[in-house]
């Protein structure tokens, strides 16, 4: 059995149903359910007795040492976090406290569970916490991508808070002995995005006929990973790396804003036009920028290729044509998000499936 938190969210329920797609080892699933968590996206494992969701909060001990002792799984994947730089500049507190404070209570409970257990099964055991480029800071045009060994230098509230819990996950190998692995990702798109990210927010909103917000001239640089790749990178990291190493994973997408957006209105000129003739590229707005907006990321992804065998299957235009074609496919779960109604819906759906110990 394996622990994941933050598996109602983007990544954690791609990654939790992609898991019970091509294993039958059972899942925790804890997720507090903030705004970004949604139910509505785990209804094909609702009724899966391999999938045990647990609706609470990762900053509760109580709850954590229950879980781990009642269980008893053989690794926790950290994906729980507050997770959107806008949001943390308006209210960086919530950051501190899931990103900071969550991660050291998760740690805490871990590292007592571990003291329990057999030289064996500790030594089998793994905590991998799943981070993001964004604490290495920003890139000038021609730098060498971000490679493992690259300093931190975060620029917003949400990339220090992630660089701290990076910084506590580390500590707690190098001091405690907790087999932690920390990946470091790059932008992830796929479906079941929040529809405030870029991608999706470009899609629905071109869909209804509102402006495209891009930040300023749009020419700020992203590496795009489909989030099937970056499950697919866990899985491996799970399975055969090595303790206080840590990995980043990468889609080697590099690709300017204002691309991806000109990429996504020709797909939706294709598959659905617009009926008054325009392509959907006239709903183009540039808005003032934001602050502390960082220039570029880009991520060497050549560590984990050349010790653990990875390496994205998708380009970026194979994953943003299949990412595209799923919004399109599923119109109610973005209306559903839109009118608020995944809320009450997550809300009576976990109802069945809490558990506290």
């Amino acid at each position: 059995m394996i622990l994941i938190t933050g598996g109602a969210g983007f990544i954690g329920a791609n990654f939790v149903l992609d898991w019970l797609a091509r294993h039958d080892e059972p899942v925790i699933n804890l997720d507090k359910l903030t705004y970004a968590g949604n139910l509505e996206t785990l209804a094909a494992v609702q009724h899966d007795p391999r999938h045990l969701f647990v609706h609470g909060d990762i900053a509760d001990r109580l709850l954590l040492d229950g879980l781990l002792a009642r269980h008893r799984p053989r690794a926790v994947l950290h994906f729980a976090a507050e997770s959107h730089v806008d949001h943390s500049i308006r209210g960086p507190e919530a950051f501190v406290q899931t990103n900071i404070v969550g991660t050291f209570q998760l740690l805490e409970s871990v590292r007592a569970y571990c003291s329990h257990l057999t030289s064996a099964d500790r030594a089998a055991f793994r905590f991998l916490h799943i981070s993001t480029d964004e604490v290495y800071g920003s890139l000038e045009p021609q730098a060498d991508a971000f490679a493992e060994t690259h300093a931190c230098a975060p620029n917003s509230p949400y990339s220090a808070s992630k660089a701290a819990s990076d910084h506590l996950v580390r500590a707690w190998h190098h001091t405690y002995g907790v087999p932690t692995i920390i990946t470091h990702c790059s932008n992830n798109y796929g479906p079941y995005q929040f529809p405030e990210k870029l991608i999706p927010l470009m899609i629905v909103n071109a869909l209804a006929g509102k402006p495209l917000p891009i930040y300023g001239d749009g020419l700020h640089v992203r590496d795009w990973l489909h989030v099937s790749d970056h499950c697919s990178a866990l899985r491996r990291v799970l399975e055969v790396g090595v303790p206080g190493e840590n990995y980043n994973i990468g889609g080697w997408n590099e690709q300017p804003n204002l691309h991806v957006v000109h990429t996504l209105c020709h797909l939706l000129d294709q598959l659905r036009p617009r009926t008054d003739g325009n392509g959907y590229a006239t709903q183009i707005a540039f808005v003032q920028d934001r602050p502390g907006h960082d220039r570029r990321y880009a991520i060497d992804a050549r560590k984990i290729e050349r010790e653990l065998g990875w390496k994205p299957a998708e380009t970026f235009d194979s994953g943003i044509a299949k990412t595209v074609q799923w919004y399109l496919d599923h119109p109610q779960w973005v209306q559903n998000i839109q009118s608020g109604a995944y809320r009450t819906l997550s809300q009576q759906a976990s109802r069945p499936h809490m558990s506290r110990p």
